[in-house]
């Protein structure tokens, strides 16, 4: 059977070769990396205390586009409040330069340690504040359900995550874990909200059907 890698890199090939084949037919492709016409700018975020990731992408349809991608860290020598508030700063200069339209975040994984689940639930409410505060939507993903959009499985680890993020992101340059996290969130929404359009379009056809019908 072949290893882990091995198949990454099969999916990741396979990937190029449908993105080549449709850039053969029109212009672009099912994964590339330049601002587009009509599309949507998506903020997804990995929330922590120590690292929080932020990684911005483009969609229109079947198209992905790559923006850009981070980490804002707080300073573990501080208070919990003052590094609440060096996330709320880091993001907040985030979304002013970058200005997306709809962001996305990972659920709280809680784990056995209590204190570590509380720190990391006060950091997921300030992911989570500084982006309604600035008018935008805000969408919830399971960490399984991220992994299972960008790697088809629900469980795996992050150096897969990072792999197929590039495959589905050529450009992409996440330096850390935590922006890979957040790139593969912003990925998991944009495929999300594009099933759920398509949801929509066939649920109003069959409505002008029926009234056709009548």
């Amino acid at each position: 059977m072949p290893g882990v890698s091995t198949l990454s890199g099969a999916v990741c090939s396979l990937l190029e070769a449908i993105s080549n084949t449709l850039t053969a037919y029109h212009p672009g492709s099912l994964c590339y990396d330049s601002r587009m016409r009509g599309a949507i700018r998506i903020i997804g975020i990995d929330p922590g205390l120590r690292h929080t990731g932020w990684g911005v992408i483009e969609t229109d349809g079947l198209k992905l586009g790559f923006i850009a991608c981070g980490s804002v860290s707080s300073d573990n020598a501080e208070s919990l409040g003052v590094r609440l508030r060096q996330i709320f700063d880091g993001l907040t200069g985030v979304l002013a330069e970058l200005e997306p339209a709809e962001a996305a975040i990972e659920q709280t994984f809680v784990n056995r340690d209590a204190a570590a689940t509380l720190k990391l639930g006060q950091a997921r409410g300030i992911a989570m504040l500084v982006p309604a505060m600035a008018g935008l939507s805000i969408a919830e993903y399971a960490p399984n359900a991220v992994k299972k959009t960008v790697i088809g499985v629900g469980h795996g680890d992050k150096d897969q995550i990072r792999a197929m993020v590039r495959c589905l992101l050529p450009t992409a340059t996440p330096d850390t874990a935590d922006a890979a996290d957040a790139l593969a969130i912003a990925i998991t929404h944009a495929h999300s909200r594009k099933s759920s359009q398509l949801h929509e379009a066939v649920a109003r056809a069959d409505l002008r059907a029926q009234r056709t019908a009548s």
